[in-house]
């Protein structure tokens, strides 16, 4: 059995990983290194372009609920992002590189796969996974507009800034997590009510990009560019991104008025990335605004922060539940084009997507996994009616049956109907990442 996956990044990776593990032969198609996005770097296949943090890890949250069950699917992904792990506190943070460089090793060495470096600018003929992502090109965006009989969707998504740590004013900034004072997994900068206050009107002033091209078109609320979020109150970031409420200035054994928090990129901490200040400034108002803070005062910046456009579809008008497409059921949508929001949300997507197809070449019906499992209820997020709808994050008021008074409860029962799930599929399989 002959499988296409169109596009190389965390779902389609995903897909193509379980589809050649159980036998099917994959054709993977990436464009890059030929063909480029506004976002990527590099020709890695699974190439994280926004943070290196896959989220939280903690089963009482969802996104660690939610790689709790992929790791009992068998993710490749979470596998190799747990191998390629950084300290990063609760959250599982990766070195990006060598997270994206081992995926890219595996796939390209598998006996099952074959990875295509060319644009595909029409869906070919077959069984076909569609795991292009957000940032799908403009050719086959209007390929899909056509299969789907209406208009793609999107917003704008916007991406941090990477500071090269020996440019790091160390003097001025002090190691610690939020109620963790003796942690280095994070690099704090303080400042002072002075302080912020330069910065938050330099900020309100400075240039962005102009988007009257696409002016109507909304920004993912999950991913608010910071002087988007400055807009509602001079006292908005110092309840989000420059929030200080559990940090303790080592120098000064206070907690400061804002602290902006600088998170490791890789093993080696020669890169840190602005948590949480995703932006549309123009490149020289990054470096002008971002120097006020007293730390980075003399920052060099390894990628400035930038925004692009975000494309999906209207999954419960155009999807079925196994995520094939109404108007050609031999065509499967996989990861951010589904209407998913996140890295990990994309690789469930990719994954559920890969089986999904694998179960049509035999002529299997193929239902998801219960909704009272963070991987279902993603799944019936995209595929149930809805007024307004617009990408989603994973989160417990997804799954069915949530209640907030018995959160321990949910998370048990969502991995104990996940192994149930896996045990009746017959589809228990341990990541082997020797090929």
């Amino acid at each position: 059995m002959e499988i296409k996956i169109v596009g190389g990044g965390l779902s389609g990776a995903e897909a193509a990983y379980q589809l050649a593990e159980r036998g099917a032969k994959v054709l993977l198609f990436e464009m890059r290194p030929t063909s480029s996005t506004p976002a990527h770097k590099t020709a890695y296949l699974s190439e994280l372009v926004c943070s290196n943090s896959l989220k939280s890890q903690e089963l009482l949250n969802a996104h660690g609920l939610l790689k709790e069950e992929l790791r009992r699917l068998g993710s490749l992904l979470v596998h190799t992002a747990d191998q390629s792990a950084i300290p990063g506190g609760k959250a599982l943070v990766v070195d990006r590189d060598r997270f994206a460089a081992r995926i890219t090793e595996i796939l390209e060495g598998h006996g099952n796969i074959q990875v295509i470096r060319q644009e595909v600018r029409e869906i070919p003929e077959g069984i076909v996974v569609v795991a292009t992502g957000p940032l799908t090109s403009g050719v086959l965006a209007e390929e899909l507009k056509v299969v789907t009989a209406g208009d793609s969707l999107s917003f704008f998504d916007a991406i941090s800034p990477i500071v090269d740590s020996s440019s790091i004013d160390m003097d001025r900034a002090f190691f610690g997590s939020r109620y963790s004072h003796d942690s280095d997994d994070y690099l704090n900068c303080p400042l002072t009510e002075e302080e912020y206050e330069a910065f938050y009107d330099a900020l309100m002033s400075a240039q962005r990009v102009d988007l009257r091209e696409f002016e109507k078109t909304p920004f993912f609320e999950g991913c608010l560019p910071i002087e988007v979020m400055a807009e509602r109150g001079k006292n908005t970031l110092l309840f989000g991104p420059m929030k200080p409420v559990g940090m303790v200035d080592r120098r000064t054994g206070r907690e400061p008025f804002a602290v902006v928090q600088l998170r490791r990129e890789n093993q080696a901490g020669t890169m840190y990335n602005m948590v949480g200040f995703q932006t549309k400034l123009t490149w020289p108002e990054q470096q002008r605004v971002f120097g006020l803070i007293p730390a980075l005062r003399n920052a060099s910046f390894f990628r400035f922060g930038s925004i692009h456009r975000n494309t999906f579809v209207e999954g419960p008008r155009v999807l079925n539940e196994d995520l094939s497409l109404k108007a050609r059921e031999d065509l499967f949508l996989a990861g951010q084009i589904t209407g998913v929001e996140g890295y990990m949300e994309s690789t469930a997507m990719g994954l559920l997507a890969g089986l999904s197809a694998l179960s049509y070449g035999k002529g299997v019906p193929f239902t998801p996994p219960p909704p009272t499992t963070c991987t279902g209820a993603l799944v019936r997020y995209i595929t149930t009616p809805r007024k307004g709808f617009q990408p989603m994050n994973v989160n417990f008021g997804l799954l069915e049956g949530y209640n907030k008074k018995r959160k321990e409860a949910c998370a048990r029962r969502a991995l104990d109907d996940m192994d149930a799930w896996i045990r009746a599929k017959d589809l228990s399989m341990n990541v082997s990442t020797s090929s």
